[in-house]
């Protein structure tokens, strides 16, 4: 409100005023104001006094007649409140006095207003003088910028003859003629240095052109040579295959099949590099260090050569979907499940060919390993089958150790073949709805990693990469180790098969080089080997420990034995990692015999579990170490009987002890744990404290 109302009032004409010295009012400013024109005043001008006056002088002025102000109306109030005629004189007086003061602010306003004025006109011509400036400058910084235009493209022209690479200098001064190089000009003048440098390039390129029209010439003549050694050479093939073919019962008579590996590499050619990378290093393995290694190809190799076949022209197939358009509108668009059930069968597609590795041991048992190639995931995968030289005794707990899917399981430690070991499957399976190459492992073989290596693939978790490339000093490098763990995991698959047959039956086989380590008498006896799924194993009690040791995964192979003597029971819970032997089982024992009894509440169960778990190299035998679960039971067996007696005998339980002491312990307890003797000592038969 105050700015719209001072913007509606009128600028107020400075005033020529009138003004003498009083002497009479007591005029704190000593100016008094008269309308006359008398002959002892002068002329002033209240904008010339303004520059004259200080500011703040005016201010302490302003106040002063201000208090001064309040001072007169409080008095004036104080008379009138008395009411006494007499004082109507010194009313007047103030009243006179105030009006003085009032004329002191009127002054004081004016001039206020004056400055304010004055401020405002100075301030207006700075800005006109700033802007006029900032107009200027614009217009100066507009034509830097279009000079530094004008010389940026100045700088950034091109010739034609920056475009040609020329000989250096040096090389220039010293083959170039001297007419044409002219070292007196053109070493001072770079321009004329240019030119020639020009001219001797336009004169080598001539000489070159001529060279090269001679090549051609040259050319033609060795081409019309080839075809001529090209005709001689087909006719010579015919030739060849008839030598070939007669020399077959010669190659048959010397082992020697030159024509059977001829056909096996001229497939090998239309192999995937992973899966050629296989082949090639695994027959080279073959040949050179193992040859009990055979190594083939199966599948269609027409299928292959159509895979890499080039699409034929659009037009045909133009002009045969125009036939077919009337047949495709009839027929109903496949469902969204169909589609994607077909996406999936194309992403899970495998290549026409695979390479077989038949391993075969001195039994004559023979590993036979299937490798694919899935063509859109960029990863291999294998099949494995067992083939035995004689039919062997079925053993129902070994159903799981020659299975295709477990037999290959942790060959390499962690490594399951569950899930694909290429990183960038997994948005390809987002895509088509697949949740894991798991549920296809069955169909396609297991992805192993060392699949992965023997094809010479890698794929680093830490830095993906979007192609892989197949590397044969990465197949190199890991055939043999792999090859040996193959044909150890064989053997030792098959030892245990046919140790299980005998513990299904009640008998713990022992070799004969394994019987020094137990004493001719063991009263107790296995009655029970039975295979348990992983389910079952978490769900005893007293495998917990096994469990949080992380010593139990569901990959690993469950076994449950009951051994017997008399009326004691003992459960023994077994984990057989894949790894067998080179990692050996784990036993949990459980003793049912007045009461249950186990290592959480009986201190010689644990050390019955020690026996076996932890002082398991004793018990490994001779190499490879096959006869290790079989030894581990047999000494089961063992520390039950010593167990059994050297318990003490209960006083109230009439008649003789139920297992009497038949071996000989130097003492039958030590320590404060009570712990018995378990350790047997060989030749001389008696049993001691660890």
């Amino acid at each position: 409100m105050s700015s719209e109302s001072s913007k509606k009032r009128k600028p107020k004409e400075t005033q020529t005023l009138l003004w003498r010295v009083s002497t009479k009012m007591e005029d704190p400013s000593g100016i008094c104001m008269v309308p006359s024109n008398p002959p002892d005043v002068r002329y002033y001008s209240e904008e010339s006094e303004v520059d004259l006056r200080d500011p703040i002088k005016d201010y302490e002025l302003y106040r002063e007649t201000c208090q001064e102000l309040q001072r007169l109306m409080a008095e004036i109030q104080e008379l009138k409140s008395r009411g006494i005629k007499e004082n109507a004189s010194e009313i007047d007086e103030r009243r006179v006095q105030s009006c003085v003061h009032f004329m002191t602010l009127k002054k004081l306003n004016r001039l206020a207003h004056i400055r304010l004025k004055k401020g405002r006109d100075q301030t207006h011509e700075a800005k006109q003088k700033v802007d006029a400036y900032h107009l200027q400058l614009q217009n100066l910084l507009y034509e830097v910028m279009h000079l530094q235009k004008e010389i940026t493209k100045c700088l950034e022209f091109k010739s034609k003859h920056e475009e040609i690479e020329l000989v250096s200098l040096e090389e220039f001064y010293k083959e170039a003629p001297p007419e044409i190089s002219r070292p007196a000009i053109t070493l001072t003048e770079p321009h004329q240095q240019t030119l020639a440098r020009l001219d001797w390039e336009l004169e080598q390129r001539k000489r070159l052109a001529e060279k090269y029209k001679e090549c051609l010439t040259s050319k033609e003549k060795i081409l019309k040579e080839i075809e001529v050694k090209k005709e001689y050479l087909s006719s010579l093939q015919p030739r060849l295959n008839s030598i070939m073919q007669a020399s077959l019962p010669v190659q048959e008579y010397l082992f020697m099949p030159f024509d059977q590996a001829h056909k096996q590499y001229e497939t090998a050619r239309h192999l995937p590099p992973p899966l050629y990378v296989l082949f090639v290093q695994a027959s080279a393995y073959g040949q050179a260090c193992d040859k009990k290694l055979v190594v083939a190809i199966e599948g269609s190799v027409e299928e292959a050569k159509a895979l890499y076949k080039p699409p034929e022209d659009s037009q045909d197939d133009e002009s045969d979907s125009d036939a077919e358009e009337e047949q495709t509108t009839k027929r109903r668009r496949p469902t969204l499940g169909v589609q994607l059930d077909d996406k999936r069968k194309e992403m899970l597609k495998r290549h026409p060919l695979s390479v077989t590795l038949d391993l075969k041991c001195k039994d004559e048992n023979m590993l036979h390993l299937t490798f694919h190639y899935l063509m859109n995931l960029n990863v291999m995968t294998v099949k494995a089958k067992v083939t035995t030289a004689v039919e062997m005794t079925t053993a129902i707990s070994a159903g799981d150790l020659l299975s295709p899917d477990s037999l290959l399981n942790c060959l390499y430690p962690g490594d399951h073949g569950r899930k694909t070991p290429n990183p960038a499957n997994q948005f390809q399976f987002d895509k088509v709805g697949i949740l894991t190459l798991s549920d296809y492992v069955t169909e396609l073989g297991h992805p192993y990693v060392w699949v992965q290596k023997l094809g010479g693939l890698h794929f680093p978790k830490d830095q993906p990469q979007h192609t892989v490339a197949a590397d044969n000093s990465l197949s190199a490098s890991h055939m043999e180790l792999t090859v040996k763990l193959l044909r150890s995991r064989l053997q030792s698959r098959l030892a245990l098969h046919k140790q299980f047959a005998s513990l299904e039956h009640g008998v713990v086989p022992v070799s004969s080089e394994c019987q020094q380590l137990f004493p001719t008498k063991i009263v107790s006896r296995l009655v029970k080997w039975t295979a348990i799924p992983y389910e079952d194993y978490a769900e005893l009690p007293y495998t917990k420990d096994v469990i949080e040791a992380g010593l139990a995964e569901d990959t690993h192979l469950y076994y449950m034995a009951l051994i017997e003597r008399g009326t004691a029971k003992l459960q023994a819970a077994v984990v057989l990692n894949p790894g067998y032997s080179t990692l050996p089982p784990v036993f949990s024992l459980c003793l049912n015999w007045k009461g249950e009894r186990n290592s959480s509440n009986d201190d010689n169960i644990r050390a019955m579990e020690s026996e076996v778990n932890v002082y398991y190299k004793e018990l490994w035998g001779p190499k490879p170490g096959y006869q290790l679960l079989t030894n581990q039971l047999q000494r089961l067996c063992m520390v039950l009987d010593v167990y059994l007696e050297t318990e003490p005998h209960d006083p109230s339980v009439e008649g003789p002890k139920e297992f009497p002491q038949e071996k000989m312990c130097l003492r039958l307890v030590r320590g404060p744990l009570r712990l018995k003797p378990f350790k047997f000592n060989y030749p001389q038969g008696f049993f001691s404290h660890r």
